[in-house]
């Protein structure tokens, strides 16, 4: 029995080959602009968020905790990512959350890290939630990064069995990033130079210019200059530290 028509196969990918591919430099639009023969090419920002420790968690005996844990996770982490109007792609790989988003602006871009934030103070409410009722308490990594990506359409035409793929620094990067986050001294959110050096100065000027002394700057020679920090949202992060009451 062939599963493959490998001629066939030939001739498609003589095609993909010699088609001309129509880049366009503007903002991401919507999935249906997109086709097999054009792709975009603009600043976005990823943001993933990736448990620590995942296969130890899912490897523990009672699978209806560890399905309950990892549904909150993600049900929230979702909720503070999907609200943005500049998302264009958001999903579940395994044990991590990923969004990527429009961010041609700084504006955008400072949108975005804010996300971090209270993704940040919800994993302390997730926390002293889990502990109340006798779970196991789960730490993150939340890498963001900032860049030009050349998006295109890829997988099978005809089939409907197709995906945005990003072709560049940031979603690389903000999934590299996710690792370090909450390892080995490093603080749980961990910034790209790029989203850092775009994000900083509205921080400051909200903030005053203690908000420098949040974060850390880092190098590592795969990933270069990043920054980490441990920052939460200070109306929410009161109203955990004082009993969560509606």
């Amino acid at each position: 029995m062939a599963f493959y028509d490998y001629k066939y196969g030939k001739k498609r990918i003589d095609e993909i080959l010699v088609n001309e591919l129509e880049i366009k430099e503007s903002e991401i639009p919507k999935d249906e602009s997109f086709t097999f023969k054009n792709g975009y090419y603009s600043w976005v920002t990823a943001i993933f968020v990736d448990i620590r420790d995942s296969s130890e968690i899912f490897s523990l005996e009672d699978k209806e905790k560890t399905s309950k844990i990892i549904r909150s996770f993600t049900s929230e982490v979702i909720e503070v990512l999907r609200t943005s109007e500049q998302l264009r792609e958001i999903g579940i790989r395994g044990d991590c959350v990923y969004a990527v988003f429009n961010s041609l602006l700084q504006e955008d871009i400072y949108d975005l890290a804010q996300r971090t934030f209270y993704i940040n103070t919800f994993m302390k409410m997730l926390n002293k939630l889990l502990d109340q009722s006798g779970y196991r308490q789960i730490n993150v990594g939340i890498g963001i990064s900032s860049a030009r990506e050349l998006v295109v359409k890829a997988g099978r035409k005809d089939t409907g069995i197709n995906n945005k793929v990003w072709i560049g620094d940031a979603v690389t990067k903000a999934s590299n990033l996710s690792s370090l986050g909450s390892k080995n001294g490093i603080k749980s959110v961990v910034f790209s130079q790029v989203t850092y050096n775009n994000m900083i100065d509205k921080l400051i000027e909200d903030n005053d210019e203690v908000a420098k002394t949040w974060f850390s700057q880092r190098y590592d020679k795969n990933y270069g200059t990043y920054y980490d920090c441990g920052c939460v949202v200070t109306e929410f992060n009161d109203w955990i530290n004082n009993g969560m009451k509606e």
